[in-house]
């Protein structure tokens, strides 16, 4: 499915905003939003389109059971056995504009779901790295662009140039942590751009780092080959 085409882009994304995209449908747009700015933007266009309806709701005073379900969620049930609290207290100003605030939040929420407006991606570059033994030209200039969703479930690889691998050699990238070993992030393509998808790509990664490895991937779960790119996240 071409989600670049403007009108498919514009219908998931204001069933996205409105609530109506459920279930794997939603969690699989979600995983989408990271590698799709047409998305993002139609995303964006639609809470921006939908957004104001909020501030037209007119205001309800729920019924006497409703408050005390507000009143019970908000500050617990009143103990059976204790006395009634005096009006005065009941009617404190912090209580009642609390509750007003839950109304006001419930009735929102069911007027308009809204996600948050798409966050701003982390960039990282990843440079050459001057002390890979690498015989080509290009691995030893190899750079990098990372694109990582604010989420850390999505990310983009993009090289500057566009890289010569040897036959039966691969480029492999690598979450790098402060402490410990790499672990892999899966191959990527020396002249265009990978897209990954993947859980917590950002915690506890300091730097990201691709490696030359045998076709298929290293065979170790570690780097074997030349580091010859890496980008600090700090």
């Amino acid at each position: 499915m071409d989600y670049s085409r403007p009108r498919l882009a514009d219908r998931l994304a204001c069933e996205y905003v409105l609530g109506t995209l459920r279930g794997a449908a939603r969690r699989r747009f979600d995983a989408l939003l990271p590698a799709h700015p047409t998305l993002r933007r139609a995303v964006a266009a639609w809470q921006e389109t939908l957004l104001p309806l909020a501030g037209s709701i007119a205001p309800v005073t729920p019924s006497a059971r409703v408050w005390q379900a507000i009143e019970a969620r908000l500050f617990g049930p009143s103990p059976t056995a204790a006395a009634p609290a005096p009006w005065w207290q009941r009617l404190l100003p912090w209580r009642v504009a609390a509750g007003l605030a839950s109304t006001a939040a419930l009735a929102l929420a069911v007027a308009l779901a809204v996600p948050p407006p798409p966050t701003a991606p982390v960039l990282v570059v990843l440079m050459p790295n001057a002390n890979a033994s690498v015989t080509s030209a290009q691995l030893s200039q190899a750079r990098f662009v990372a694109s990582v969703s604010a989420d850390g479930r999505g990310l983009v690889l993009r090289p500057l140039d566009t890289l010569s691998v040897d036959a039966g050699r691969a480029l492999e990238l690598w979450a790098v942590p402060a402490q410990g070993a790499p672990r892999s992030l899966g191959l990527v393509a020396s002249d265009r751009s990978t897209r990954l998808l993947r859980d917590s790509l950002l915690q506890n990664t300091a730097a990201f780092a691709v490696s030359v490895e045998p076709e298929g991937g290293s065979p170790s779960g570690a780097p074997t080959g030349p580091i010859i790119s890496v980008g600090s996240l700090s």
